[in-house]
């Protein structure tokens, strides 16, 4: 393959971070998560043959996002949901299948996304999630991805039920780490990829304070629609916020342009290590 082939190949493929982006990104994770517990625990499929399944379907998406040739904003959504099922249903299978427990499978799952990022970096020198070159960086940027949304699980499973600090101020915390990341990209020289990586870490259990509404019972401030319900109305606004971008309207999110002349910049926490 030729130079001239490779880079326009993969490089417009990936999502530019924008604010859309992350909006999306909530969605499609908490849809992950409402619709990973239906399979497993609604279905009653349980989570290691759910974990197979959902790793089965993320294998498939995989493979037809790699062969690609250009961005195709469903199949790279499409992808996105698929590591977010799988990683709920690993994250469950872990904590509980296994009793690892919440906080032993996160300290695991980050020393697993450490593993992955040092990987991506041996290999290709940088960690810019905008400068996706290559059929190789782009395996590495979807197995941290996989491994960050099975992380957020985790991790939102921990602070909400083991760490004592209960639903709402689990809740708060995590809007405020949020917070206080963004805060650090628009007036500090923090490090845009550790921001990228906090930030996609901790919108997944952030997301999942919406999934609860929509499915803890009325009792307890929930709408009660359960895990089915919730899905289905979450798949509907993730669908119109796709919609809207392709009706031409301003991107919610849109092919890294970027990428094809390997700049580091953008919008939202991301770019080049440092």
């Amino acid at each position: 393959m030729s130079e001239h082939d490779t880079p326009p190949a993969v490089a417009n493929k990936v999502a530019a971070v924008t604010l859309g982006f992350w909006i999306l990104k909530i969605l499609a994770t908490t849809l992950g998560e409402t619709g990973g517990d239906w399979l497993t625990m609604t279905l009653g499929l349980g989570y290691g043959p759910g974990a197979l399944l959902l790793l089965g379907l993320f294998a498939l998406t995989l493979l037809a996002q790699l062969r690609a040739r250009g961005f195709h904003r469903g199949l790279y959504w499409m992808v996105i949901l698929s590591t977010s099922t799988a990683g709920t249903a690993m994250s469950d299978f872990l904590d509980r299948t296994l009793g690892l427990g919440y906080l032993r499978g996160a300290l695991l799952l980050v020393a697993l996304l450490g593993g992955v990022l040092a990987a991506w970096y041996h290999s290709e020198g940088h960690l810019s999630v905008q400068r996706i070159a290559s059929r190789r960086a782009e395996g590495f940027y979807w197995m941290a991805i996989l491994v960050s949304n099975t992380l957020g699980t985790a991790l939102g499973d921990f602070l909400a039920d083991s760490s004592g600090l209960g639903f709402a101020a689990s809740a708060g915390l995590i809007a405020a780490v949020i917070a206080a990341t963004a805060l650090a990209y628009r007036f500090t020289s923090v490090s845009r990829v550790l921001l990228f990586w906090i930030a996609f870490v901790m919108t997944r259990p952030f997301g999942a304070t919406f999934g609860d509404l929509l499915t803890k019972p009325a009792a307890h401030g929930g709408l009660e629609l359960g895990t089915g319900g919730a899905s289905l109305v979450l798949a509907v606004l993730l669908v119109a916020g796709l919609l809207v971008q392709g009706l031409g309207g301003r991107a919610l999110s849109a092919p890294n342009a970027r990428s094809r002349r390997g700049r580091a910049g953008g919008t939202g926490p991301a770019g080049s290590a440092r």
